[in-house]
């Protein structure tokens, strides 16, 4: 068993972080190597099926953007500046620990952060097909997954079989399951849970490690909410879709705006909702590494051009989720899904779906700006 130094600013850490620290430290020294990710597209099942602990390393704060504007232009997209930051700093414990770094060619942001990354950190960057329509993008995304697992197996002396990938499929698919069930709950009139407490659940269960203990936490929690809906425990108002970029860096900001104007937001769209979780591959196609780029190109980012999957899905779970309304988040300088925001905005017109559009960034300066424009867009959804 391996000894593990923790950072050198680690007695100065919060309770909680120091804790993460631990447990990703007590892993490591258990045998156990870590994988840090950034993007839905990044393929968990071959890093499960390699033998890794898989963990995001999004940032969600702005307490370590100062840190990366010393390297970082500051007109960036704030994840990228959290993420780095806390690269920078030795702050998030995954990052820290972290074996391996897999990155993605989505946005350019990112791609070059990357670059940074790769100095002093094992990375591998995969690259993604453009357009999931493109007459050769499933080879290629097939191809550039067979070259990941080439990578893993020469790196870390590991074998990723058939059988292993397969199994991956199938806890994998056990979990997103599991994950759709409890935010389909809140399709029901009024639903058993709020939008804010849904995604800080949700949020959490990606930083357990024991993917059984994870499935059986989300379970439980959809069994007692269907016991507390019957019970009539709910929470009512206009029903509202969020839809756009990642929000872990600004969802209480934005979420806590729109429960505070009396709503409920009873879907997330985007990336850290429901989008990815029905992808699923198909544990038994004869190929499993095709099955698996096959479900992936079907995640409806922004970063694909065009997006038919957006367009499509979007209107869908409005109906599905009776929506009132669709709040677009766009972070600052992402500019994938700022300038696809012109085309959500047409899209839920032509749908006659009231629509707002927010941008906004890490800070706390716009709050209360942000307060009064939810609270007007939600007025006009009517009683």
């Amino acid at each position: 068993m391996s000894n593990f130094d923790l950072p050198a600013a680690f007695e100065e850490y919060s309770e909680a972080r120091q804790a993460g620290f631990l447990k990703v430290k007590e892993a490591k020294e258990g045998g156990r190597r870590v994988a840090g990710t950034f993007c839905a597209f990044t393929p968990v099942e071959i890093l499960d099926a390699a033998g890794f602990l898989t963990v995001s390393l999004c940032g969600m704060s702005a307490e370590t953007i100062p840190a990366a504007e010393t390297e970082l232009p500051r007109n960036l997209c704030p994840l990228i500046k959290s993420s780095y930051g806390f690269y920078l700093t030795d702050k998030c414990p995954y990052t820290y620990f972290a074996d391996l770094i897999v990155g993605e060619t989505t946005c350019d942001g990112k791609k070059k952060m990357y670059e940074m990354l790769g100095k002093s950190k094992e990375l591998y960057v995969l690259h993604l097909p453009q357009g999931p329509d493109l007459p050769y993008a499933h080879e290629m995304w097939t191809a550039e997954l067979r070259r990941f697992i080439e990578y893993l197996e020469d790196t870390y002396d590991v074998e990723i079989t058939e059988e292993k990938l397969r199994a991956a499929i199938e806890k994998r698919n056990v979990m997103r399951s599991a994950r759709c069930r409890l935010m389909e709950l809140l399709r029901a009139d009024t639903p058993p849970i709020s939008g804010t407490e849904l995604y800080t659940f949700l949020d959490g269960i990606g930083f357990n490690f024991d993917l059984d203990d994870a499935i059986a936490k989300i379970n439980n929690l959809t069994s007692s909410l269907s016991t507390h809906k019957s019970e009539g425990v709910t929470v009512g108002g206009k029903r509202i879709l969020i839809t756009g970029c990642p929000i872990g860096g600004v969802f209480r900001k934005v979420v806590g705006a729109i429960e505070r104007a009396g709503a409920n937001v009873v879907c997330f769209e985007n990336c850290s909702g429901i989008k990815p979780a029905r992808c699923m591959p198909d544990q038994d196609a004869a190929d499993p590494v095709a099955a698996i780029a096959h479900s992936y190109l079907n995640i409806g980012c922004s970063v694909m051009t065009p997006n038919p999957r957006r367009m499509e899905t979007l209107p869908a779970l409005v109906k599905e989720f009776r929506a009132d309304g669709v709040v677009d988040i766009g972070l600052q300088a992402c500019h994938t899904y700022l300038v696809e925001g012109h085309a959500i905005r047409q899209l839920c017109r032509d749908n006659s779906i009231p629509y707002m559009a927010l941008e906004t960034d890490y800070s706390t300066a716009d709050a209360g700006q942000i307060d009064t424009r939810i609270a007007a867009f939600i007025e006009t959804l009517g009683e």
